[in-house]
Protein backbone atom coordinates (compact mmCIF):
# COMPACT_ATOMS: atom_id res chain seq x y z
CA UNK A 1 0.00 0.00 0.00
CA UNK A 2 1.10 3.21 -0.35
CA UNK A 3 -0.32 6.56 0.93
CA UNK A 4 0.24 9.99 0.22
CA UNK A 5 -0.85 12.27 3.42
CA UNK A 6 -1.29 15.91 3.47
CA UNK A 7 -1.99 18.06 6.51
CA UNK A 8 -5.33 20.02 5.41
CA UNK A 9 -6.92 22.77 6.89
CA UNK A 10 -9.99 21.82 5.18
CA UNK A 11 -10.28 19.28 2.56
CA UNK A 12 -13.46 17.82 0.53
CA UNK A 13 -14.73 15.45 -2.43
CA UNK A 14 -17.06 15.72 -4.82
CA UNK A 15 -18.73 13.32 -7.22
CA UNK A 16 -21.11 14.28 -9.69
CA UNK A 17 -21.89 17.44 -7.97
CA UNK A 18 -22.76 15.95 -4.26
CA UNK A 19 -20.04 16.06 -1.58
CA UNK A 20 -18.99 12.56 -0.50
CA UNK A 21 -16.90 13.48 2.61
CA UNK A 22 -15.40 16.53 3.95
CA UNK A 23 -13.05 17.26 6.53
CA UNK A 24 -11.74 20.52 8.73
CA UNK A 25 -8.11 20.33 9.93
CA UNK A 26 -6.88 17.20 9.33
CA UNK A 27 -5.50 14.65 6.66
CA UNK A 28 -6.36 14.37 3.18
CA UNK A 29 -4.81 10.31 2.76
CA UNK A 30 -4.73 9.27 -1.07
CA UNK A 31 -4.68 5.30 -0.68
CA UNK A 32 -2.87 3.67 -3.63
CA UNK A 33 -3.60 -0.63 -3.31
CA UNK A 34 -1.86 -3.27 -5.20
CA UNK A 35 -1.84 -7.32 -5.60
CA UNK A 36 0.56 -7.86 -3.06
CA UNK A 37 -1.38 -5.78 -0.28
CA UNK A 38 -2.27 -7.94 2.98
CA UNK A 39 -4.06 -7.04 5.60
CA UNK A 40 -0.99 -6.96 7.65
CA UNK A 41 0.20 -4.30 5.73
CA UNK A 42 -3.02 -2.31 6.42
CA UNK A 43 -2.96 -2.28 9.87
CA UNK A 44 0.60 -0.52 9.80
CA UNK A 45 -0.14 1.82 7.63
CA UNK A 46 -3.35 2.98 9.78
CA UNK A 47 -1.32 3.12 12.66
CA UNK A 48 1.34 5.15 10.69
CA UNK A 49 -1.16 7.80 9.70
CA UNK A 50 -3.17 7.79 12.88
CA UNK A 51 -0.26 8.34 15.12
CA UNK A 52 1.75 10.25 12.71
CA UNK A 53 3.12 13.75 14.50
CA UNK A 54 3.07 16.29 12.13
CA UNK A 55 1.35 19.02 13.73
CA UNK A 56 2.55 22.15 15.52
CA UNK A 57 3.09 21.81 19.17
CA UNK A 58 2.93 25.60 21.39
CA UNK A 59 6.27 26.00 20.18
CA UNK A 60 5.52 25.48 16.45
CA UNK A 61 7.39 21.75 16.15
CA UNK A 62 5.70 19.07 14.55
CA UNK A 63 4.98 17.46 17.89
CA UNK A 64 1.05 16.88 17.60
CA UNK A 65 -0.83 13.96 16.13
CA UNK A 66 -4.03 13.91 14.97
CA UNK A 67 -5.92 13.12 17.87
CA UNK A 68 -4.21 15.92 19.66
CA UNK A 69 -5.56 18.20 17.77
CA UNK A 70 -9.14 16.15 17.08
CA UNK A 71 -8.36 16.09 13.16
CA UNK A 72 -10.16 14.24 10.60
CA UNK A 73 -9.27 12.27 7.57
CA UNK A 74 -10.70 12.16 4.18
CA UNK A 75 -9.46 9.33 2.58
CA UNK A 76 -9.61 8.87 -1.14
CA UNK A 77 -8.71 5.62 -3.21
CA UNK A 78 -6.06 6.24 -5.39
CA UNK A 79 -4.96 3.11 -7.68
CA UNK A 80 -2.85 5.86 -10.28
CA UNK A 81 -0.18 6.05 -6.59
CA UNK A 82 1.47 2.73 -8.78
CA UNK A 83 1.69 4.21 -12.11
CA UNK A 84 4.49 2.78 -13.92
CA UNK A 85 6.22 5.57 -15.78
CA UNK A 86 10.20 3.97 -16.83
CA UNK A 87 8.76 3.29 -20.64
CA UNK A 88 7.11 5.26 -22.80
CA UNK A 89 4.78 7.96 -22.11
CA UNK A 90 1.44 6.63 -21.07
CA UNK A 91 1.89 5.28 -17.33
CA UNK A 92 1.23 1.38 -16.90
CA UNK A 93 -1.41 0.47 -13.44
CA UNK A 94 -0.35 -3.16 -14.14
CA UNK A 95 0.82 -3.11 -10.15
CA UNK A 96 -2.50 -1.62 -8.79
CA UNK A 97 -5.22 -3.88 -7.25
CA UNK A 98 -8.31 -4.92 -8.96
CA UNK A 99 -11.46 -3.74 -7.62
CA UNK A 100 -12.11 -7.23 -6.23
CA UNK A 101 -9.41 -6.96 -4.09
CA UNK A 102 -8.87 -2.89 -3.87
CA UNK A 103 -12.12 -2.44 -2.61
CA UNK A 104 -12.30 -4.78 0.26
CA UNK A 105 -9.08 -3.47 1.37
CA UNK A 106 -10.09 0.10 0.87
CA UNK A 107 -13.03 -0.84 3.34
CA UNK A 108 -11.39 -2.30 5.51
CA UNK A 109 -9.11 0.87 5.87
CA UNK A 110 -11.89 2.86 6.70
CA UNK A 111 -13.07 1.05 9.45
CA UNK A 112 -9.52 -0.13 11.14
CA UNK A 113 -9.24 4.19 10.92
CA UNK A 114 -12.25 4.65 12.00
CA UNK A 115 -11.36 2.57 15.54
CA UNK A 116 -8.30 3.96 15.93
CA UNK A 117 -8.90 7.10 15.93
CA UNK A 118 -12.66 7.00 17.35
CA UNK A 119 -13.84 9.01 14.61
CA UNK A 120 -15.92 8.75 11.32
CA UNK A 121 -14.08 8.83 8.16
CA UNK A 122 -14.96 10.70 5.25
CA UNK A 123 -14.25 8.91 1.98
CA UNK A 124 -14.70 9.15 -1.41
CA UNK A 125 -16.18 6.71 -3.83
CA UNK A 126 -14.09 3.77 -4.91
CA UNK A 127 -13.80 4.01 -9.46
CA UNK A 128 -15.96 7.10 -9.25
CA UNK A 129 -14.28 10.54 -10.83
CA UNK A 130 -14.17 12.59 -7.85
CA UNK A 131 -13.28 15.73 -7.86
CA UNK A 132 -10.47 16.98 -4.22
CA UNK A 133 -10.27 20.17 -3.12
CA UNK A 134 -8.17 21.43 -0.18
CA UNK A 135 -6.30 23.42 1.77
CA UNK A 136 -2.69 21.86 2.12
CA UNK A 137 -1.53 23.27 5.47
CA UNK A 138 2.20 24.03 5.64
CA UNK A 139 2.78 22.61 3.18
CA UNK A 140 2.91 19.06 4.59
CA UNK A 141 2.81 16.64 2.14
CA UNK A 142 4.55 13.01 3.08
CA UNK A 143 4.70 9.42 1.18
CA UNK A 144 4.24 6.08 3.15
CA UNK A 145 4.82 2.49 1.42
CA UNK A 146 4.07 -0.54 3.27
CA UNK A 147 7.29 -1.97 1.39
CA UNK A 148 9.36 0.24 3.37
CA UNK A 149 8.05 -0.93 7.09
CA UNK A 150 10.89 -3.71 7.36
CA UNK A 151 13.39 -1.05 6.20
CA UNK A 152 15.21 0.24 9.12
Amino acid sequence: MRAVIQRVSEARCTVDGLITGSINAGFLVLLGIEDADTEDDLHWLAQKIANLRVFGDENGLMNKALADVDGGILLISQFTLFAQTKKGNRPSFIRAAKPDKAIPLYEQMIKVLETITGKKIAAGIFGADMKISLVNDGPVTIIMDTKDKDKH
